[in-house]
């Protein structure tokens, strides 16, 4: 039998995303080795996504991530709508197997909702647990819902009843991490660190900021702010968005252009040989990062991680090999960790992303719960 997956990436960015968009990079890297086993894809995602796929499904021309932080009552019909296309997809249709989902709340309580009517589903849990406690407090997989977690320690923090359901974690992938070990370095060495991610509070940029100037090494920021993606579209200080506050209370006073930088979002090459020539990348978390794509995208390049060991990062980091970790607010302890750095080896960096972190390992990972939940549901 053919195994036909409808993959619901949400409606929030393309897919590939066109630089910082980490549930959308995660598809975008699964997709293409499911097809490769024989799977049919039809992805659920925005008009705009690109990536080849058996059939698409969609309700936005354009990622619609920009309405993320807009008053609630404005926002709330865009996973209404998205949410409603896919079901009405499958409502007139019984070749889909299975729904593989990555949209947040809504998505397990309206697809786990179908039952009986509805194929088997796979939620994927890319996010703080502790965020909505009464839904994941109390949601019930009917005997058809099932959810997997992206480490070990984000599915430790989840409440009973998210556990009842949860068939484990699955590691996330990079492209980047294919023949890793194999290939030369991406860019030569230099001295300078880099953080890249969405610049946001937990991600800690002030603290890296601040660990720059200690040290003396420079740092490279390179994500959007809020949905802003270029230094010249960000608005004043005076906006509302949250991420946009942080940067200009926290973050802005510490960048000057030549210690510390911000980039703005970078994607492909440039990302990359960025991250490659860093000395370390920087995770200075303040808080339980549950799915780490910056850190295997990282070891994937040959970067070793130095940050705070909490969240996935000691699942993803090997300590002392392939990064250093320290204790969350030991900011001495990472001054050290950004010193020490220096002596880890890059090709062990790339050897550990090669073994754990490809697109096939985690395709044959999710393959295997895709059974599981067949199984389950008595399908």
């Amino acid at each position: 039998m053919t195994l036909t997956v409808l993959v619901n990436a949400g409606p929030w960015l393309a897919v590939p995303p066109p630089g910082y968009g980490g549930i959308e990079h995660v598809v975008a890297a699964l997709v293409p080795e499911l097809r490769r086993r024989g799977v049919r894809v039809v992805l659920a995602s925005v008009a705009a996504s690109d990536l080849p796929v058996d059939e698409r499904v969609s309700v936005f021309a354009d990622g619609q991530f920009a309405q993320l932080q807009r008053p609630y009552n404005r926002v709330m019909g865009v996973a209404a709508a998205h949410l409603h296309r896919v079901v009405s997809e499958l409502r007139r249709r019984d070749d889909v197997t299975l729904v593989h989902d990555h949209q947040e709340a809504f998505g397990p309580t309206v697809l786990g909702a179908l039952g009986p009517a509805g194929p088997p589903v796979l939620h994927t849990l890319h996010w703080d647990l502790a965020k909505h406690p009464e839904l994941y407090g109390r949601l019930d997989g009917g005997g058809t819902l099932w959810v997997n977690g992206v480490s070990a320690a984000q599915l430790r923090g989840a409440p009973p009843a998210l556990r009842e359901i949860s068939l484990g974690p699955v590691h996330l992938a990079t492209p980047l991490a294919v023949d890793a070990d194999r290939r030369p370095a991406l860019a030569a060495k230099q001295r300078h660190l880099v953080q890249v991610g969405r610049i946001t509070p937990g991600k800690g940029q002030h603290i890296a900021a601040r660990l720059a100037h200690r040290t003396g090494r420079e740092l490279v920021l390179a994500g959007p702010v809020g949905p802003h993606h270029r230094a010249p579209d960000l608005p004043g200080p005076a906006d509302t968005n949250p991420d946009v506050r942080y940067w200009y209370e926290q973050v802005a006073p510490h960048v000057d252009g030549a210690r510390v930088r911000w980039t703005g979002t970078l994607h492909g090459p440039e990302r990359d040989e960025l991250v490659a020539a860093a000395a370390a990348a920087v995770f200075p978390l303040e808080w339980e990062e549950p799915g780490g794509t910056a850190v295997v995208e990282a070891l994937a390049a040959g970067t070793p991680v130095v940050g705070y060991r909490r969240g996935c990062l000691p699942e993803l980091v090997e300590h002392g090999r392939t990064g250093l970790l320290v204790d969350p607010g030991d900011e001495d302890g990472l001054a050290a960790a950004v010193a020490a750095a220096d002596s880890l080896d890059p090709a062990e960096c790339r050897k550990e992303a090669a073994l754990r972190f490809t697109p096939a390992r985690m395709a044959q990972r999710y393959l295997e719960l895709y059974d599981e939940v067949l199984r389950r549901s008595g399908r």
